[in-house]
């Protein structure tokens, strides 16, 4: 069951950043085919309009990606879904890592789903911001200010490792600390030749899905 997400009053929005706002983005995404009801509910719930910069605000809940400082986006809402139902289409994992924490939405709709979230962003900046988001959403979300290619090897292994950010090649550290039976998804390739990739740790060997294309920003080494 999925833990009931309480929202403060200055926290749920009016107009362009209210419920309704959030329920027709999520009728979008229906149409566009997402199909996983956690994930919409999800969705439904969480507020995007409190991950962007206040002058965005009513432009929250288009289907688009925004920007949120540094070179860096908050991603297309589809794109968070798909990503999200490619994660758990096998069965809820128990412990996530994500790598590149950027406004923290991401991890919050997984953590919304009731998973155990850990995330990783090498911006300090940014992964300031996006724990003053947690707190105030009371999401419990362990974060880290690290390259993120490196994964979290303390927590290790995960049952599921999300990437939001695209690399030419998989980085074989996180592939180490995927587990047996897990799903780490992450866009491969360079430029605008990127593609959604799922892998699966199966019977000793990784099985890969190619789930289309997509634009991401790179992922960078080192620490700011």
């Amino acid at each position: 069951m999925m833990p009931k997400l309480t929202l403060q009053p200055a926290a749920r929005g009016l107009g362009m950043t209210g419920q309704r706002a959030r329920d027709r983005l999520v009728q979008r995404l229906r149409e566009q085919g997402i199909r996983d009801e956690r994930v919409l509910l999800a969705m439904a719930t969480l507020p995007r309009h409190q991950f962007i910069d206040e002058a965005l605000a009513s432009r929250a809940y288009e289907d688009t990606a925004l920007p949120i400082g540094r070179g860096q986006t908050i991603s297309q809402p589809w794109v968070v879904a798909r990503m999200t139902e490619a994660l758990i289409e096998h069965g809820l994992p128990r412990q996530v890592l994500e790598v590149g924490t950027g406004s923290g939405y991401q991890a919050a709709v997984l953590a919304t789903l009731g998973l155990q979230v850990h995330t990783v962003e090498r911006i300090e900046e940014l992964l300031r911001d996006a724990r003053r988001r947690f707190r105030q959403l009371g999401l419990d979300i362990r974060s880290r200010h690290d390259d993120g290619r490196l994964g979290w090897a303390e927590h290790a292994p995960f049952d599921a490792i999300l990437v939001t950010a695209g690399g030419a090649a998989l980085e074989p550290a996180l592939l180490g600390q995927l587990a047996e039976g897990g799903s780490l998804v992450a866009p491969v390739g360079a430029g605008t030749g990127q593609r959604l990739l799922r892998l699966r740790r199966v019977e000793g060997g990784i099985s890969e899905q190619d789930l289309g294309a997509v634009v991401f920003v790179p992922l960078l080494a080192g620490l700011c």
